[in-house]
């Protein structure tokens, strides 16, 4: 075989580029890949972080109008799925629920009842929601004020 033929021919991608490549063409449960998953859930993250650091909260609905990168309604599984995984990847990293700060907009103004949830799964103490929730706030917005995030 010549070189000029051998240099027709296409080099298989190695299996860690496939593998990568396979894993953003992922299609999750809410129809989204895992590389537009992930972009809407930094995006995410970020916003709540700037708004914990402000010592402020934001309502579901704000939250979802915000987002620019992945279009998720504010009361639907794929919010609270997302939100569910920012918290638990925030307290394996010791920063708290991040998702805390994130609360009904009228009624009760407190986090949803999958919040309580997750947090009873991550092993808080949520026999008293009210207090818990207060607590976790305090914890998160403490971080985040002090953590040098822009305001």
């Amino acid at each position: 075989m010549s070189t000029t033929a051998v240099a027709n021919f296409i080099t298989p991608p190695s299996p860690a580029s496939q593998s990568a490549y396979l894993y953003a063409r992922m299609i999750n449960a809410f129809g989204f890949t895992a590389a537009e998953w992930d972009k809407g859930k930094a995006e995410m993250r970020q916003i709540l972080q700037t708004v914990a650091a402000k010592r402020a909260m934001i309502a579901y609905s704000e939250l979802s109008n915000r987002l620019r990168s992945i279009c998720i309604a504010a009361h639907s599984q794929a919010m609270d799925q997302m939100l569910g995984e920012i918290s638990s990847e925030e307290v394996a990293a010791g920063r708290g629920m991040l998702s805390v700060i994130v609360v009904h907009k009228t009624g009760d103004m407190e986090p949803g009842k999958g919040f309580y949830d997750l947090a009873a799964e991550l092993g808080g103490d949520v026999s008293d929601k009210v207090k818990f929730w207060v607590s976790e706030l305090h914890r998160v917005h403490n971080h985040w004020a002090n953590s040098g995030t822009d305001k």
